[in-house]
């Protein structure tokens, strides 16, 4: 028996949606988890989704879904989590790409579902920016879960949507997403993070970061990168809701404009109409503005000099845990040195880590 998991904001959610697996269905089916390869300027250079031309071994899942095994490749200067993540996870990763637009993903989990013909499909979403109008000040990236919102939404198939972590991505309070919310589907917990072993000590995800952390029992205030709003780890954190998904497309207008484009250039234009601003035209700002910043050596008493400062300031504006991502970004280092800043904070100060996240101390 196959179920069908539609990881809407890309490889973290990916990551959410093992978990989800696990929690809900245990270990008698497996998954097949569509997800975008599209991971952010940490990890991939390049702006944007990759599509299937991006990478070498991607095998046929359907004409148009390719599946990633762990043998699969992106094409330098691409670079992608997925056949790392296909590697460590039991389940079938399968690419969304949304380069034709909503009508091409569509078209994609029309194809999947009548090829599998899943016990089930779930469309996961971690923080609940899916169900953002598009005009919230504090929204960073709402195409992504737009398109695949758009799409579900017309797939002739009974789809349920999820999210997991309300606010945990720093876009929407949770004040505001309560009353958005339908019935309590899962509390994830400790023994859940433990379904996807230690893939969060090296995915940048900081939404399912801080799902994982407040499922292991972290609280407090957690700090995340390009100055989105502060997260509060609460109980609240590793709750999993229920929400109608003809509700969510009622709400998300960028979600009904989006319905018929077919590019991935059109779906950008209605981004910019609607919401303001296209989150891979902030890529594309990012990733020209950091080709001309020298990378700086990661001296570790230089570092750990920062880092106290870091704190100190912190901890005066009530913050008392912030995500690996985000202190590479604070210390001004550059977002290939995060994994050797992650090895150095934790192997000299091992008491601060509150896996997979940093606690700022008292």
């Amino acid at each position: 028996m196959t179920r069908l998991i539609v990881a809407a904001g890309g490889g973290g959610d990916a990551v959410a949606a093992a978990m989800l697996h696990a929690a809900l269905y245990g270990n008698e089916d497996q998954a097949v988890i569509l997800t975008y390869a599209w991971d952010r300027l940490l990890i991939d250079p390049l702006p944007g989704p990759r599509g299937a031309d991006s990478f070498t071994g991607l095998e046929p899942l359907t004409q148009s879904v390719r599946s990633v095994p762990a043998e699969a490749q992106p094409i330098a200067p691409a670079g992608s989590t997925l056949p790392r993540l296909a590697a460590e996870l039991p389940h079938t990763l399968a690419l969304l790409d949304p380069h034709h637009g909503a009508e091409g993903i569509t078209r994609q989990l029309e194809e999947l579902v009548s090829h599998l013909a899943p016990a089930s499909i779930d469309l996961l979403d971690v923080g609940g920016d899916i169900l953002a109008q598009g005009d919230e000040p504090t929204l960073k990236s709402p195409l992504a879960d737009a398109l695949t919102l758009a799409a579900c939404g017309q797939v002739n198939a009974p789809i349920r949507l999820l999210v997991a972590g309300p606010g945990l991505d720093g876009e929407i309070s949770p004040d505001d997403l309560r009353p958005l919310l339908g019935p309590l589907v899962h509390t994830f917990t400790a023994e859940d993070v433990e379904a996807i072993g230690s893939i969060l000590e090296w995915h940048p995800s900081e939404a399912t970061a801080m799902l994982a952390a407040t499922a292991r029992g972290a609280r407090g205030i957690c700090e995340v990168r390009d100055a989105r709003l502060p997260v509060p780890l609460t109980d609240e954190g590793p709750t999993v809701h229920e929400v109608d998904l003809d509700d969510a497309i009622n709400r998300n207008s960028l979600a009904r404009a989006i319905m018929t484009t077919a590019t991935l250039d059109d779906a950008e234009a209605h981004s910019r109409e609607i919401c303001g601003f296209s989150e891979i035209d902030y890529e594309r700002n990012k990733a020209a503005w950091l080709k001309d910043q020298p990378p700086i050596p990661l001296t570790p008493e230089d570092v750990l000099s920062q880092l106290d400062r870091f704190q100190a300031d912190a901890r005066a504006r009530g913050i008392t845990h912030t995500t690996f991502r985000h202190l590479t970004e604070a210390l001004n280092l550059n977002g290939s040195q995060r994994d050797e800043l992650r090895r150095l904070l934790i192997n000299s100060r091992p008491d601060q880590y509150d896996a997979p996240l940093w606690n700022i101390g008292a």
